[in-house]
């Protein structure tokens, strides 16, 4: 099931202006849906009741009762979330409250990033995939893991990929990208610097652009044509990426496999044709 206000925030392009309107409050103050009914949120926000069912029609709810049962079960997700996040590690844990605590945050990582997953969205990015002639890889530090882990998998397909690990190869990959190749770029954050660059470069050459992000609003989500969302309950602050660099490897394992299954006799015959055997079984 995918996020009711992800849904809202992504449709309210297609959205009137007194719809965007409503939109806005309400992303900006969710609990609103939770605490009126539809003519108490029109009084509150200037509009009509007529209004809002369009809003929740466009976004793909039957009506506001739908739309508010969803965002409801979403801010309920969040406070969950919210009390889980205070379970943070401390200096007297004993290890086995670290492996539960730390079991525990990739499980909710995972877990959300599978409903903020668009399968329209998925089929979309499989297709450009599949159609590109290039699949130029971005990403940074420990999204730089996440990237490299999609290469190799790509190229086990066969798929022509290009990654570089320093930022000025990979600019200068985003310069020699066309419009006839693919961009897969990683950033948990969204503001990544170097990968923004790199964006606008690709943007310029009419490169498409999947972008593997959190669900937030950010200049990488605002600059990709294409967004596969993973949950953004991880601190920015943390000296290292956990949870987040489990949803991007989970994202990649998605997209392989469903890329895969698109072809999957080729596939098949692909992956055992470029199996590596391991030592023991070479010797027999």
């Amino acid at each position: 099931m995918s996020s009711a206000l992800l849904r809202l925030r992504e449709s309210s392009e297609r959205f009137s202006a007194t719809e965007r309107g409503v939109a806005e409050k309400i992303l900006a103050d969710p609990q609103m849906v939770v605490d009126l009914s539809v003519h108490e949120l029109a009084q509150k926000t200037f509009s009509s009741a007529s209004t809002i069912v369009r809003m929740c029609s466009h976004t793909g709810y039957s009506g506001y009762k739908e739309f508010r049962r969803a965002v409801t079960y979403e801010l309920a997700r969040r406070e969950q979330t919210r009390r889980d996040e205070q379970k943070e590690l401390c200096r007297s844990d004993s290890m086995e409250q670290i492996i539960d605590k730390i079991t525990y945050a990739n499980i909710l990582s995972l877990e959300e990033t599978r409903d903020l997953m668009d399968v329209s969205v998925l089929r979309d990015c499989v297709e450009l995939l599949r159609g590109a002639q290039v699949i130029y890889l971005f990403g940074m530090g420990a999204s730089l893991c996440a990237a490299k882990d999609a290469y190799l998998k790509f190229l086990r397909l066969n798929k022509l990929c290009v990654i570089n690990e320093d930022w000025h190869s990979q600019l200068v990959q985003s310069c020699n990208a066309t419009s006839r190749d693919a961009a897969l770029v990683f950033s948990y954050s969204g503001n990544t610097v170097e990968v923004i660059e790199c964006m606008k470069k690709l943007k310029k050459n009419g490169t498409p652009i999947i972008a593997i992000t959190r669900c937030v609003q950010s200049p990488v989500s605002e600059l990709a044509d294409h967004r596969l969302y993973t949950a953004a309950n991880e601190s920015l602050f943390r000296s290292g990426a956990m949870s987040s660099r489990m949803s991007q490897l989970n994202v990649v394992d998605i997209l392989f496999t469903a890329l895969a299954n698109e072809n999957y006799e080729q596939s098949v015959n692909q992956l055992s044709k470029n199996y590596i055997q391991k030592p023991g079984k070479l010797a027999r």
